[in-house]
C-alpha cells in the first residue's frame, strides 16, 4: 500500500500517521512536482491534490483533504473519479459555537459599543440620561437601558445549516434560553438537540427569517448556497434582527448587505466571512457602528490541532483495515 501526503507534513505529525499504517510506502512530498512523480501505484492522497496529481494516479482509491470546506478544493475531474474524498469535519463545532455566542452577547448587552466608547474615554450607558431610572420608578417601568438591551429568553434565533456547528450552536443558545429553529437542506437527515422548536426544508428559509432576533449562517459554501443572502433574502428579515455569518463569505452578498445596514433594514451583523479576505481596508462594513468584523478566527483553537491529527490517523487506519472512512463527502455537492 502506498500513501502519499502533499504538502509535507512535520516529522511527529508523520510518525504518528505511519504509526497507523507501518507497513505501507509512504511519501511526504514537499512539492507538488514531487507529489505528481509518486502519484503512479498510490491508493490514497492526503493533504491537497490538483488536476495534475490526479491524472498521474492510476490506482488512487482514497483522498483526505486537511480542510473542512472544500469550495476550493474540488475540480470537474476529482468530482467525476471514482476515488472516495473525506475532510475534516466536525472539529471545529464547539468553538465556533462559542464564537457566535460572543456575537450575540455583544449585541445582547452592547458591549461592542462599550468598547468603543471605552477607546474614547467615553462612560455613557445607551439611553442617556433615562436610563438611570431606579427600580423605586413602580412595577412594570422599562427604562431607556431596558430597551438598549436585548433579554435573551425572549430572544429568537435561526440558524441556517444544521449540521455539526449549527447544532452545537443551537445547544448553545438554548442554554441562554433562546428559542431556537433550523433550516437545513436535508431535514430529515438531521439529530436536531433535543429543545429545538423546528427544523425546516430549505423552502421555509424566508418564514424563519421573519420570526428570528439573531440569524446564524452555519452552511457550507456549495454552487446552491453561493451568494444565497442577497438582497431578496435580507429583505425577509426583521429590522431589529441582526445577521451572523460564520459559514462562508460566499454566501452573504457585502454590497446587499452594506445597503440594508445603511438603510436600517437590519438592526447589525456580525462576520467572520467575506466575500474577498482579507477584507478591503476601504470596505464600508468596516465603519458600521452596529456592525463587528472578525478575522476568519471562529475555528481558532489550542484545542484543533490534536483533533485535527485524531481524524487523519483514525481514518488511514480504517482505510488500511477496510473499515469505512469518516466524513465521507458527495463530491457533487462539496460537503
Amino acid at each position: 500500500m502506498k500513501l502519499v501526503i502533499y504538502p509535507a507534513v512535520e516529522a511527529d505529525r508523520l510518525h504518528s500517521l505511519r504509526s497507523a499504517a507501518p507497513s505501507a510506502e509512504w511519501v511526504n512530498a514537499a512539492t507538488e512536482s514531487e507529489a505528481i512523480a509518486a502519484m503512479p501505484g498510490a491508493d490514497a492522497l492526503l493533504g491537497k491534490i490538483t488536476p495534475a496529481m490526479l491524472a498521474a494516479a492510476d490506482q488512487l482509491q482514497w483522498v483526505q483533504s486537511f480542510t473542512a470546506s472544500l469550495e476550493h478544493y474540488i475540480f470537474p475531474s476529482l468530482e467525476t473519479h471514482p476515488c472516495v474524498l473525506t475532510n475534516v469535519r466536525g472539529l471545529f463545532s464547539d468553538v465556533i459555537a462559542d464564537q457566535v455566542m460572543g456575537y450575540v452577547l455583544c449585541f445582547a448587552r452592547n458591549l461592542h459599543t462599550y468598547v468603543r466608547h471605552q477607546i474614547a474615554h467615553r462612560y455613557e450607558p445607551l439611553g442617556g440620561e433615562s436610563a438611570r431610572v431606579s427600580f423605586a420608578s413602580g412595577p412594570g417601568t422599562v427604562n431607556a437601558m431596558d430597551r438598549a438591551t436585548i433579554y435573551l429568553p425572549r430572544s429568537t434565533m435561526g440558524i441556517v445549516g444544521m449540521g455539526a456547528i449549527g447544532c452545537e450552536i443551537a445547544r448553545r443558545a438554548m442554554a441562554f434560553g433562546i428559542a431556537v429553529r433550523g433550516v437545513d437542506r436535508y431535514p430529515d437527515r438531521v439529530e436536531a438537540p433535543e429543545g429545538v422548536d423546528d427544523l425546516l426544508g430549505i423552502g421555509e428559509l424566508p418564514t424563519l427569517l421573519g420570526w428570528s432576533d439573531f440569524v446564524v449562517i452555519a452552511a457550507p459554501q456549495t454552487p446552491e448556497t453561493t451568494g444565497w443572502f442577497n438582497a431578496r433574502t435580507l429583505s425577509a428579515m426583521r429590522s431589529s434582527s441582526y445577521l451572523i455569518n460564520i459559514g462562508r463569505g460566499a454566501i452573504v452578498v457585502l454590497d446587499d448587505l452594506v445597503e440594508a445596514i445603511r438603510t436600517g433594514r437590519l438592526a447589525g451583523a456580525a462576520l467572520d466571512v467575506y466575500e474577498i479576505e482579507p477584507l478591503p481596508a476601504d470596505h464600508p462594513l468596516w465603519d458600521f457602528p452596529n456592525v463587528i468584523l472578525t478575522p476568519h478566527t471562529a475555528g481558532y483553537s489550542p484545542a484543533i490541532a490534536g483533533r485535527h491529527l485524531a481524524v487523519l490517523v483514525e481514518n488511514v487506519g480504517r482505510f488500511t483495515r477496510g473499515e469505512p472512512l469518516l466524513n465521507v463527502v458527495d463530491k457533487s455537492l462539496w460537503f
